[in-house]
């Protein structure tokens, strides 16, 4: 059974930085795609950035890119989402999530991934 722990959020000053954390476990991920999504308060699930596990290829959400940046640590099953800049519009319950690649195309919509994480809380004060 795969299972996905995210850790790492916490409160941040607007312009401040963190890193999520997302360790992986109970399958080889090789074949998986990892993303990370975001939900606010009274909002639905949103796409923040996805990877390729094998290949390393990334895609961020419009509102993100250039500020947060996806990557992956194979020898530690670990996919990590550092987040600069960071606006109090970036205040959401963060989750990662987990999905056999299938597709050449980028996932990007929730019901593509079959495994989540508890998520994890970041709230950025201005």
């Amino acid at each position: 059974q795969v299972q996905l722990v995210e850790s790492g959020g916490g409160l941040v000053q607007a312009g401040g930085s963190l890193r999520l954390s997302c360790a992986a476990s109970g399958r080889t991920f090789s074949n998986y795609v990892m993303g990370w999504f975001r939900q606010a308060p009274g909002k639905e699930r949103e796409f923040v950035a996805t990877i390729t596990w094998s290949g390393g290829s990334a895609y961020y959400a419009d509102s993100v890119k250039g500020r947060f940046t996806i990557s992956r640590d194979s020898a530690k099953n670990t996919v990590y989402l550092l987040m600069n800049s960071l606006k109090p519009e970036d205040t959401a319950v963060y989750y990662c999530a987990a999905a056999v690649l299938s597709s050449s195309r980028y996932y990007t919509r929730p019901d593509q991934y079959n495994y989540w994480g508890q998520g994890t809380q970041v709230t950025v004060s201005s």
